[in-house]
């Protein structure tokens, strides 16, 4: 597949949806793609958020494509947030510290990134906020100054029933929040996100294959 095709699908599910064409965009997962390709896979295309895992990864390559507006979707670690200057928008917040050192970081920075709460999907390994503590993290993330914009998550690999319904609920609790933004959906799975209200999708692999 390729970025056109990618976008392609997206507008499908949008229509699918019964959504506005547009309300669903999408942010390149560049980790692990050198800069050329970065131009050649992605940018050639037009402008697209692009996201890192890696903080340090995202430094390097922030360097070199400045112009470029950035994300951040890795667990957070306190010795990172030093490299997260170039960010627009941190994913996966999960802890009140992670928004505490973020917002010290950002008084050198002049600005401060967005920031999503990461849900808890119900699996063990994964990171996240559990679902009910979510309304106390959303107050003392708020109470940092930083700009919460809404809920990520991601969903279970290849279990597309289980996708569909943490998408849904994730989507109602944001609701409920006051929140809009939805980060939900990746490679595998954008088409259910999308038909849940996902407002970006976080494609990779799609779109380098």
């Amino acid at each position: 597949m390729s970025l056109p095709d990618v976008l392609a699908g997206i507008r499908e599910a949008e229509r699918a949806a019964g959504r506005p064409e547009g309300s669903a965009r999408l942010v390149a997962v560049t980790k692990g793609q050198p800069v050329d390709v970065i131009r050649s896979d992605i940018l050639a295309h037009g402008t697209f958020p692009l996201a890192e895992g890696r903080a340090q990864e995202l430094r390097d390559k922030a360097r070199e494509l400045p112009e470029a507006e950035w994300h951040f979707l890795g667990a957070l670690q306190r010795n990172k947030v030093k490299y997260l200057r170039p960010v627009s928008l941190v994913h996966a917040l999960e802890a009140t510290w992670q928004a505490e050192a973020i917002a010290e970081a950002a008084q050198g920075w002049g600005h401060a990134p967005d920031v999503l709460l990461q849900m808890q999907n119900g699996e063990p390994q994964k990171h996240g906020v559990e679902p009910e503590d979510l309304a106390r993290v959303l107050g003392e993330v708020r109470a940092t100054g930083l700009n919460v914009r809404g809920l990520m998550v991601m969903a279970p690999y290849d279990q597309p029933e289980a996708a569909e319904a943490l998408f849904r609920d994730t989507a109602r609790r944001a609701h409920d929040l006051g929140l809009s933004e939805l980060s939900m959906g990746m490679s595998d799975d954008y088409p259910l996100a999308i038909a849940a209200g996902a407002t970006l999708v976080r494609v990779g692999r799609s779109l380098f294959t």
